[in-house]
């Protein structure tokens, strides 16, 4: 058995993993080297970036660029926003989408399958852009920090995730608290959502890069630029050309090395370096609850 077990590998076997080897690599590549030219050229002098050929380090590092986008308000406070409707939103999302889930987990819940025939249509097909727009007009959250909130407080996919894990806890639970007179309010804050800690976290990682990556609300729905956040505010910079704007708001030594690329290149890595440091720190609890939602469903 030993012997099988350590034989050599025949050529096509060879081959085959270094065809793998060979393409993961190059598919990392692909992946990785974007984010490091960007970093790069945003920690390079913006004057000196302009001459070209800097593709793996910094030619001539400098700060300045990152002054440059510090130096704006409109950056901190769309930072602000940024954090203020990911840290609201995120629990929001969590609480009411789990709770609506509980309810479908509940085999006496009356018309239970209607409402999730109703909502596995609205995962393929919906209303559109300007009907969703006039609906939140009509409900007076245009310009509104609430948009962020209300509007993505549901979300049907992720009440699926919930319903396997919510259906596998044990009824012995419930059947005692109900014995203490608990209610299923009780029930659902006392018993399930403890003993639901892995796919909590994973919806709210699922949720949280959502609110923090969200640049679409902002662009459509908010008009007073106090609100908007950062991901939106990264968009004028790069579309609109707004990093001009930034340039003429600088000191005059800063102005001098940079420029509105460069600028461009500084706002992208600080609007998404959080999101990126957290992710790995949160990335263990998203594959557990992954793996416990897919065997126990």
């Amino acid at each position: 058995m030993y012997t099988s077990l350590l034989r050599r590998k025949t050529a096509g076997e060879a081959l085959f993993d270094a065809v793998n080897t060979i393409g993961m690599l190059l598919v990392c590549f692909v992946t990785i080297y974007p984010i490091w030219y960007v970093l790069v050229n945003a920690f390079n002098e913006g004057q000196d970036a302009m001459r070209g050929g800097i593709y793996w380090w910094p030619r001539v590092v400098s700060l300045d660029n990152f002054q440059a986008v510090f130096n704006n308000p409109g950056i901190m406070l769309a930072m602000g926003v940024t954090v203020a409707k990911t840290v609201i939103g995120t629990p929001a999302h969590v609480f009411f989408t789990a709770m609506v889930a509980y309810a479908f987990s509940r085999r006496e819940l009356v018309g239970r399958k209607i409402y999730m025939l109703l909502g596995t249509i609205t995962m393929f097909f919906n209303g559109g852009l300007i009907p969703f727009y006039l609906l939140i007009r009509d409900l007076h959250m245009l310009d509104n920090f609430l948009v962020y909130i209300i509007p993505a407080m549901f979300n049907f996919f992720d009440l699926i995730i919930f319903l396997a894990f919510f259906r596998e806890i044990p009824a012995g639970l419930e059947e005692a608290a109900r014995i203490d007179g608990a209610n299923d309010f009780s029930i659902f804050v006392r018993v399930v959502i403890p003993v639901s800690m892995p796919v909590i976290a994973t919806i709210a990682l699922f949720h949280g890069v959502y609110q923090w990556n969200d640049y679409f609300t902002g662009m459509i729905y908010i008009n007073n630029m106090d609100l908007q956040p950062i991901q939106t505010y990264l968009y004028r910079v790069i579309a609109l050309s707004s990093s001009n704007i930034m340039m003429a708001a600088m000191p005059g030594g800063i102005t001098k090395s940079v420029t509105s690329q460069s600028i461009k290149l500084a706002t992208m890595v600080v609007t998404t370096l959080p999101i990126v440091l957290v992710y790995p720190f949160l990335q263990k609890y998203f594959v557990k609850g992954m793996m416990i939602g897919s065997i126990k469903g």
